[in-house]
């Protein structure tokens, strides 16, 4: 007993509790937000996030003893890990028309999200990619770059065409450039693959559907996509209906009109930041973008204190993992974003989000428990 203690007091000591007290709050004032959207229909979606949460806080203990380094040195095993667990969408995905896409995997009633998982892998593949080529001083050459654009370009095309999960790719993208820009790869290499990026655009665009080009123009040209707000625009209207009805202190939680009407779909999901606007109102938003700049804020902190250039980049990618799914969910929430299906991290209902946000979180507290030496300084 006395050295379990001691365990405790060396955890609470060392690992960044900042960070686990900010993912406990986050996590639960989401499931409070959950449990009243819920509420007409039954609790089962809060006792699930309740059990994910309790997970995510073992995970990130687990995680927080974890050298990054030696997991890093095995990201050949993590790519192949990575791309397995992405294929099995293609056997076991649920079908489209459940979840608007083949993202989930579930077994017994229980829900796991691939992509969710695979973020964190991605950014250690990523991390010691970028770290092996720096320290050959070959990062700024046509081969390196292409090796880690080819790999990347893999996972973002078992994404799409597993699961057309096109909300989780696009946060893919932004951590690799976030990534990217923070190892060091030069400007010059931006400005070319955004000349690519927009030679190619007319090809992609000219393959899109008419419903998906409309659901990608409708937040720019709304009135002449879907004047009437019954279309394309229907969930992203409600949504805003609902926000600008919560006012600055909201209607209370549990008395949010659309809210315990319903008429918000996937609120408890990609629409809770809807929710909150409208029983907590603008107060309850501004708590919700607090915490996360707060915690964003953290990891970069971690990792830039590391002095270690691995775990700057480890932290850097899941920080930016939490900006680009914020900045998604948000700015679809507030119409000003295609709805592309993508949840808000550590409020949204998901079991394997929630988790997934922990393990991350862990990681971190693992880097910080854990700072090298002078050798490893990234700048």
């Amino acid at each position: 007993m006395r050295n379990f203690l001691r365990g405790i007091l060396k955890f609470l000591r060392e690992a960044d509790i900042v960070l686990l007290v900010l993912g406990l709050i986050s996590a639960t004032y989401g499931i409070l937000v959950i449990s009243s959207v819920m509420k007409r229909v039954g609790m089962g979606e809060v006792y699930i996030q309740i059990g994910a949460l309790l997970i995510g806080i073992v995970l990130y203990v687990l995680f927080s003893y974890i050298d990054i380094d030696i997991i890093a040195d095995k990201y050949g095993i993590l790519l192949i890990f990575s791309l397995l667990f992405l294929m099995t969408l293609q056997f076991w995905g649920v079908g489209k028309t459940e979840v608007g896409n083949r993202a989930w995997l579930r077994f017994f009633g229980i829900g796991i999200q691939p992509a969710e998982v695979v973020k964190v892998t991605f950014v250690i593949i990523i991390a010691r990619m970028v770290v092996n080529y720096r320290e050959r001083k070959t990062l700024n050459t046509f081969f390196s770059l292409f090796q880690i654009i080819l790999v990347s370009g893999v996972i973002f095309g078992m994404i799409i065409f597993v699961s057309s999960d096109l909300g989780s790719a696009l946060v893919y993208l932004f951590i690799l450039a976030s990534m990217l820009f923070i190892g060091g790869v030069k400007l010059r290499w931006f400005a070319l693959s955004g000349a690519v990026i927009a030679a190619a655009s007319p090809l992609i665009w000219n393959n899109l559907s008419d419903y998906q080009r409309n659901r990608i123009l409708a937040p720019f040209i709304p009135d002449q996509i879907d004047p009437d707000r019954q279309g394309v625009l229907w969930q992203s209207s409600q949504s805003v209906k609902a926000i600008a009805a919560g006012g600055f202190t909201g209607q209370g939680l549990g008395s949010g009109k659309m809210t315990q009407a319903g008429l918000i779909p996937a609120q408890e999901t990609d629409f809770i930041f809807s929710a909150v606007g409208e029983e907590l109102g603008f107060i309850g938003c501004m708590v919700i973008v607090l915490l996360l700049v707060i915690l964003i804020a953290r990891c970069v902190y971690v990792g830039i204190k590391s002095n270690n250039l691995i775990g700057l980049l480890v932290c850097a990618g899941l920080a930016a993992m939490y900006i680009a799914q914020a900045i998604e969910n948000i700015g679809m929430c507030l119409g000003l974003f295609p709805v592309i299906g993508i949840t808000l991290p550590l409020f949204s209902y998901g079991g394997s989000s929630l988790v997934t946000c922990f393990a991350a979180l862990g990681i971190v507290s693992g880097i910080k428990m854990r700072p090298k030496t002078t050798r490893y300084r990234a700048f």
